[in-house]
């Protein structure tokens, strides 16, 4: 049976360092939930769309390895971030206007027959949750990118943002896309200082 680590596979797309950089991201499929507001306020339903994202996710991962087709951790947790309007006001500091993507990358031997079985199998497990109905499998190409690791509590963001584009303006380049953060860390856990997520956001 393979053993894969998808970290590993794309070292260049989990090991930036703390200076901003270029990469190019490949096509790739992913379980992937949206929603609407807040994540630190309940009736956003973050939380429940997150679980119902992680249910899915190690559903898919269970079965693939007792069928014997492939064993893998389950790749760190991702997001896609944005608002719909224009406003004086940064968009961090509207976060009852954000919308998010929350994802989680696939292996290849992943395929819409696996999902829609691992959906099934979640739903029995853990009852009809509306959420299983909103977890999709998906491609997503993000192309030329430029990234940076951020190190520190998610409020210190900005900051490392304000680096990175000033790297791309540097370049001669300009945002395209979504903002994506690659949480390498558990919140839950880990120590606000020390919490690591990247930063990254298409380019060209």
């Amino acid at each position: 049976m393979l053993k894969q680590d998808l970290k590993k596979v794309h070292r260049d797309l989990y090991g930036p360092k703390t200076e901003p950089e270029l990469v190019e991201v490949p096509t790739r499929a992913f379980l992937m939930i949206d929603g609407h507001g807040d994540p630190d306020v309940e009736s956003s339903g973050y939380g429940a769309a997150v679980e119902a994202l992680y249910t899915v996710a190690y559903t898919l991962r269970f079965a693939l390895k007792k069928a014997e087709v492939i064993e893998y951790p389950v790749p760190p947790l991702e997001g896609l971030w944005w608002t719909d309007e224009f406003s004086d006001t940064p968009e961090w500091l509207r976060r009852d206007e954000w919308n998010w993507t929350m994802m989680i990358p696939q292996p290849p031997q992943v395929d819409a027959v696996g999902f829609a079985d691992a959906v099934a199998s979640a739903r029995r497990k853990k009852g009809e949750r509306e959420e299983f109905g909103r977890v999709r499998f998906e491609e997503f190409t993000e192309g030329l990118s430029a990234q940076i690791l951020h190190i520190g509590p998610y409020s210190s963001e900005p900051e490392t943002m304000e680096r990175l584009n000033a790297f791309v303006k540097d370049k001669g380049l300009s945002w395209t896309g979504r903002h994506h953060e690659i949480y390498l860390s558990d919140p839950r856990k880990a120590v606000p200082e020390r919490m690591k997520t990247i930063l990254r956001h298409g380019v060209g």
